[in-house]
């Protein structure tokens, strides 16, 4: 049978996933900026490069660094809701859920982009910024679902008492953070992670 060489040619692609395409390299590009330098030191047009773009391709999609910094926040609470907070809940029992979200989570921040929740954190943390904002509101509802965690692993008896709910859910946040600073990316980082939580939750190992 005969097949024009028009029928094995790819598709173009249309505006609408060119400027996917686009939005996502910059983004990705962002994180990494972000990570690396902070928001103050950032540099919109090296963005732009990273990406394999200039710099007006950027201001095309976003206005300017809060934008894109907004925009990137989002993109990496997305990602990690996908790749780490999504695989966890097919555990069954409270624990097991905090411990395979520690492990994600440091697998996760070995890689730049997850770093850019911390380091803005780090850098706007007493300033009232929009960006600011936005990663606290992050930090403050991931809190809150690891306290609600705690609660029910309370509730069927495989936590046992202790400070309440939401401030053990917060000080896992806060100490997972830490961890992944320090040891993301090193030999037993996920290891290290799992005793956290279990030190914590005051719970034996497996």
């Amino acid at each position: 049978m005969y097949v024009s060489r028009a029928d094995t040619q790819p598709r173009p692609r249309t505006q609408a996933e060119r400027r996917a395409r686009t939005r996502a390299a910059l983004l990705e590009a962002g994180a990494r900026g972000f990570s690396r330098y902070g928001y103050g030191n950032v540099i919109l047009e090296k963005v732009a490069a990273d990406a394999g773009y200039t710099r007006g391709a950027l201001y095309h999609l976003f206005t300017g660094k809060e934008e894109l910094a907004l925009a990137v926040v989002d993109w990496v609470a997305e990602s990690w809701e996908r790749e780490v907070w999504e695989p966890a809940q097919r555990k069954r029992e409270p624990v097991d859920i905090l411990v395979a979200l520690a492990r994600g989570h440091i697998v996760f921040c070995r890689r730049d982009i997850a770093r850019v929740m911390m380091a803005l954190r780090v850098e706007f943390e007493g300033r009232e910024h929009p960006v600011g904002t936005k990663v606290r509101d992050i930090g403050m509802d991931l809190a809150k679902r690891f306290g609600a965690l705690v609660a029910a692993g309370r509730r069927d008896g495989s936590i046992p008492p202790g400070p309440p709910a939401k401030t053990v859910g917060a000080a896992i946040t806060a100490a997972a953070e830490g961890l992944a600073i320090h040891l993301a990316g090193t030999p037993h980082d996920e290891a290290m992670a799992e005793r956290m939580v279990r030190g914590i939750l005051g719970v034996g190992s497996a």
